[in-house]
């Protein structure tokens, strides 16, 4: 049988290894996808807890700032009629008509990692496939009758396992520099929503600036990212709005900061392509390469002058563009995800 052929445009590499890196990649991307939203929802169910003098508009406010953090308001309106704690962990957590719910992440990602059970570990199969049978036995009533920090802790911990445990059992090929680029490429991402999420809770007037529920949104957003410790290490005084986003994007150190996720995506990348740092050729290399010499370029103070949710969304459609260019460039298939299959486990639970 003769080999196939390649478009011209793509990397010369064989339709196997394309299918490997399809699943290897969106197996890593759902993964730290679905921790992300475990932490988003985690800390601001507790920072309601915290403020529970909070008034309906004010809870309702909140709630439809995650929402918007998400990019899937429109999806929501469609099969919820208000944003409330149960209605969003429901949506978030476990409703499958949403692909970017922890259930559906997880699916997706078990999907992707059952494809190539030959070129991952037993390790890191068993440890995906046992975080996808205890969420497909939780409910919301169930998260809500035993304690939701418990329910998101596991969701956690089960991402922190996997990925210890791809570490520690993956071999350093070219299949591990997908599953990094995955990684960071969705680290990104979220680190960008969760900053936005802030730009989102609309204060009532403009004493409220530095003031106690200021600090503790602000206290919120780096505890979403598992920020506030390496914030306080690095910063002894309080918790200023400033200098927490100037972290979260600046940070050379901190691996969910932009900066630091922006080094490793375009290291990764360019192993990917095989291209080289001085002389990007291909349009990602050259976004990526931009995207770096930006957060290395600019400060806390340019950002705020030009608006902090402006930015944030410039280096979300930067990170677009750089993950539909590579799965364009090295993978022929779509992400693996059974709507149907999904569906009717839905109307199952």
């Amino acid at each position: 049988m003769p080999a196939t052929k390649l478009p011209p445009s793509r990397p010369q590499t064989n339709v196997m290894l394309s299918r490997v890196a399809h699943s290897l990649y969106w197996m890593s991307r759902y993964i730290e996808r679905a921790e992300n939203i475990a932490r988003l929802l985690e800390v601001n169910l507790q920072l309601l807890l915290d403020f529970q003098g909070l008034d309906e508009a004010h809870r309702k406010e909140h709630w439809d700032s995650i929402i918007l953090s998400t990019g899937e308001e429109k999806l929501f309106e469609e099969h919820y009629k208000v944003a409330d704690s149960r209605s969003v962990t429901e949506f978030l957590a476990f409703d499958l008509r949403n692909p970017g719910s922890i259930l559906a992440c997880v699916y997706s990602a078990r999907e992707n990692a059952r494809m190539i059970r030959d070129q991952i570990s037993a390790e890191m199969w068993e440890t995906l496939n046992e975080l996808y049978l205890y969420l497909k036995s939780q409910n919301t009533a169930d998260v809500w009758a035993a304690g939701p920090h418990e329910f998101f802790s596991r969701i956690k911990q089960g991402s922190h396992l996997f990925q210890g445990l791809t570490g520690a059992t993956y071999s350093r090929s070219e299949g591990w520099e997908f599953i990094q680029f995955g990684k960071y490429l969705e680290r990104a991402d979220k680190t960008t929503r969760i900053l936005d999420v802030k730009y989102h809770i609309l204060l009532p007037n403009a004493s409220d600036v530095g003031g106690a529920i200021d600090t503790a949104q602000w206290q919120a957003v780096l505890r979403s990212a598992s920020a506030l410790e390496a914030y306080r290490r690095a910063h002894v005084s309080a918790i200023l709005p400033w200098k927490a986003a100037e972290f979260l994007i600046f940070s050379d150190s901190f691996p969910r900061s932009l900066h630091y996720c922006a080094v490793q995506i375009e290291e990764f990348l360019r192993r990917i392509l095989g291209e080289t740092a001085t002389r990007p050729k291909s349009d990602a290399a050259r976004a990526a390469r931009r995207l770096l010499a930006d957060l290395q370029s600019l400060t806390i103070s340019n950002v705020i002058d030009a608006g902090l949710h402006e930015f944030l969304q410039e280096i979300q459609t930067s990170l677009d563009k750089i993950g539909e260019e590579v799965v364009q460039t090295t993978m022929f298939y779509p992400a693996e995800s059974s709507t149907e299959e999904q569906q009717q486990q839905q109307q199952q639970q």
